[in-house]
């Protein structure tokens, strides 16, 4: 066991606490990782608000970059000493998912999943947040989640690799595989939506439309790669999107918040034989309304797209060198660096909007 400190959440919808606590040793296939950055997500937001349930106390956090410093038997993927950017995407590699390439969707049993490694001062468990728990000093994750990173890498930039970058930019190329020329709304423009105008961007699309209720991050996301940009408390989004599509509606509308009323909209966008990809997550009890009868008679799609369905050691890599290349955007996504006593602001910032990305620095 190692002491290290930890942003607690005891109660939902309550601010975090930092409090000392155990961390158990890596055991085998299992990496520790001294933490350097961890980002803030709206998702370890809605689970520390009691959107999701779950057991608390608990640790959240899945955002992180770090230095890895102890490796457990029949680790081989890395070694203490190295960089890396550490996820939530847990997976055996072997399972009929892992098989298929859903990797996101690996169905094994790890021993992280079966016992936490975080446990208080008295012994009592806390709930390991997102099988990361990295607001803390300190992870144990399974070697899987983890992917290198190169030392002139920021540990900043590194961090949002790990869910927003995946998220948003895996959307659009490993879920809806948009092709050169398609068009693309993407409804939000936080740091998932972002990254999905990004991941639009590269794969050629001709038309990638932002579409978000502030003028700020519409700028963001024209620096991301959008062509264009509409505020529906300003304009008609439709009658824009519609325009510029010849009536048609686009190829891909990507929903990148986790809203009621962008998932309700969404086929406002979409074109015939189109569809509409689910990558936002909104609290439990939130459903979305739409009419089959057109989804059937205009041949529309709706997909889900957990994580981007990405693969850490193909697409960290990936990403990364188009970073290092000037052909992705990280740097400018980092709103503001705050240490772990200062959680709570950051929580708080990202709540109210300002900014993309808001990361703990360790």
């Amino acid at each position: 066991m190692t002491s290290i400190r930890a942003a607690v959440c005891r109660e939902f919808g309550k601010p975090l606490t930092i409090e000392t606590v155990e961390l158990a040793d890596p055991g085998p296939g299992e990496i520790e990782v001294d933490v350097k950055a961890c980002a803030i997500c709206h998702s370890d937001i809605i689970y520390a608000d009691g959107g999701w349930g779950g057991v608390l106390p608990a640790v959240y956090g899945h955002e992180a970059a770090g230095v890895v410093s102890r490796i457990g038997a029949g680790v081989t993927r890395l070694k203490p000493g190295d960089r890396a950017v550490v996820t939530l995407i847990r997976s055996c590699g072997n399972c009929t998912y892992c098989g298929s390439g859903d990797r996101v969707l690996c169905e094994e049993v790890f021993a992280l999943d079966r016992a936490t490694p975080l446990h208080d001062n008295a012994g009592s468990a806390i709930t390991h947040g997102l099988k990361t728990g990295a607001f803390a000093e300190k992870v144990v994750v399974h070697e899987s989640q983890a992917a290198p990173i190169p030392d002139d890498v920021p540990f900043e930039a590194a961090s949002l690799v790990a869910c927003g970058v995946l998220t948003g930019f895996g959307a659009a190329v490993n879920t809806a595989k948009v092709r050169p020329g398609a068009t693309v709304a993407v409804v939000g423009c936080g740091g998932v939506g972002l990254n999905a105008v990004q991941g639009a961007a590269a794969s050629g699309a001709s038309k990638v439309i932002a579409i978000d209720l502030s003028d700020t991050r519409l700028e963001f996301a024209r620096a991301c790669g959008a062509t264009h940009g509409f505020n529906p408390r300003n304009v008609d989004a439709k009658a824009e999107v519609m325009k510029l599509t010849n009536g048609r509606g686009v190829n891909h509308v990507f929903v990148t918040v986790g809203v009621k009323a962008a998932f309700d909209g969404a086929f406002d966008y979409v074109t015939k034989n189109g569809e509409v990809v689910i990558v936002g997550m909104p609290p439990d009890g939130v459903f979305a309304a739409y009419d089959p009868s057109y989804l059937a008679s205009w041949n529309q799609r709706i997909v889900g797209s957990k994580m981007g369905n990405s693969q850490v050691a193909r697409d960290v890599p990936m990403l990364i060198e188009l970073y290092r290349s000037g052909k992705l955007k990280l740097d400018e996504l980092v709103s503001g660096r705050y240490p772990l006593e200062n959680i709570n602001d950051a929580i708080a910032a990202t709540k109210r909007g300002d900014g993309v990305r808001h990361v703990v620095v360790m």
